[in-house]
Formats: C-alpha cells, structure tokens, sequence
C-alpha cells in the first residue's frame, strides 16, 4: 500500500520551503485532543476523580514519578508542565496512527505525527535547546562552559559530538518505532482486502499488531519524556 503526502512545494515563492499538509493537520488535532483532555481533566475538580480528571491526575502522578526519578524535586518541579506536555502529547500522536490511517487521493492525512521525523526531531532539537538554555540559566555561563571540559579538558569534542546524538537519537527512536508500526498495520490492511483468505491471514496479525502497537506507543511516549528529563537534568543539576 504505497501512498503520498500531501506537500505544498515553494510556499511564499521559496523555492526550497516545503509543507506537509498531513503534518500540520495532524499536528492540529494531537495539539486539540490535548487541550481539550486538559480542559476536561481540570474543570470541575473534585476530592474524588472521577472521568478525565481522574485520567489526568493518574498521568500527571505518573509524570511526576519521572521527574523525580531523574532530578531533585526542587528543581524538578519547575519542568513538571514541559514533561507533562511532552508525554501527553506524544501519547495521543502516537495512538491516532493506530486507530487508523487516512487516505484521501492517495495521499495519508489522517496518521501519527510522530511517525514523521520532521516532528521527532523538531522535538528532541527543542527539549535540547532548553537544556542548554536552563543550564546556563540556572548555573551561569561560566559553570555551564565549564562542564565541557570536566572532567578532562580533551573531551570537549566528544562532548560536543554528543549533543548532536543526543538530539538524532532521541528523535529518531521514536520516529522509528512509529514508523515502522505503522507501515506494518498498512500491509496487513492490504493482506486482508486479497481476498477470504488473505483476510483470514491478515484480520488476527493485524489485530495483534494493533494492540503491540498501543503498548509501544505509550512506552515511546514514556522514554522519550524521560530521556528529555536526564538531558535537561545533566545540564540543570550540579552533580551529574
């Protein structure tokens, strides 16, 4: 089952400016199931949860047990929102693909975002970035340039080096894994539709599949956030 993209070529006349209509529609809606799943959890609070405040709340514990695992709380708290974004949000783009594909004049609309790596690694470049930024404003940039040269000065470059692999690792891991999921549930999609007894071969792989597929998503989700969590704290934390 081979489809297209969606992408607008030379937006604004740029030649070398390309957009995923399927990209940003996906986006979008990860972005309002989200808020909505927020708005809905944080509403009407009682002492006993019930519904979306109760989901949110078991999350939000969960979150929190991630934090802690990788940094004092002290300091930990004041990235518990961006965790809390990052898990949530990877975890319904991660789920939407699983559901079920969309395709419309041969082109894929409807999938999970993070089955692209244009997203991925926009946000592994982003959780980086905040790392740097929060360690030099936490630390001072004295102690944060001091840190690529600890605890032999030789291993500036290595250190330099890893910032890049942090980043492509920590995208692409998750590109990966979605990806292929994804690409796997389409050909056993196609399997069914050969025939009885390609539907026979296909319906029960391809329902096992889609459960695997919801088990690796959430794990995805709680990797990546975590992963982001040890980054951010090996530049926020003074020992490390």
């Amino acid at each position: 089952m081979d489809h297209g993209a969606p992408i607008v070529h030379d937006v604004f006349g740029i030649s070398w400016l390309d957009f995923n209509l399927s990209n940003v529609f996906m986006i979008i809606v990860t972005s309002l199931i989200v808020f909505v799943l927020s708005v809905l959890g944080a509403r009407k609070l009682q002492m006993k949860p019930t519904g979306a405040q109760n989901v949110m709340e078991w999350i939000l514990d969960f979150v929190k047990g991630i934090v802690n695992d990788t940094m004092d709380w002290k300091t930990g708290k004041l990235f518990l929102p961006l965790a809390l974004t990052l898990f949530t949000y990877i975890l319904v783009g991660n789920m939407l693909g699983v559901i079920t594909n969309g395709v419309y004049n041969g082109d894929v609309w409807w999938k999970s975002p993070t089955a692209d790596p244009g997203i991925t690694l926009t946000l592994a470049a982003m959780v980086i970035l905040l790392s740097h930024f929060y360690g030099i404003k936490l630390r001072g940039g004295k102690e944060y340039v001091k840190d690529y040269f600890r605890p032999l000065p030789f291993l500036f470059p290595i250190k330099l080096i890893e910032e890049f692999a942090n980043t492509l690792t920590l995208g692409l891991r998750l590109f990966g894994n979605l990806y292929a999921g994804e690409v796997l549930l389409s050909l056993l999609v196609g399997l069914t539709m050969t025939g009885v007894w390609g539907f026979i071969g296909g319906a029960i792989p391809f329902l096992a599949w889609q459960g695997f597929s919801i088990f690796i998503g959430g794990i995805q989700a709680f990797i990546f956030t975590m992963l982001s969590m040890v980054y951010i704290s090996h530049k926020v934390s003074e020992e490390h």
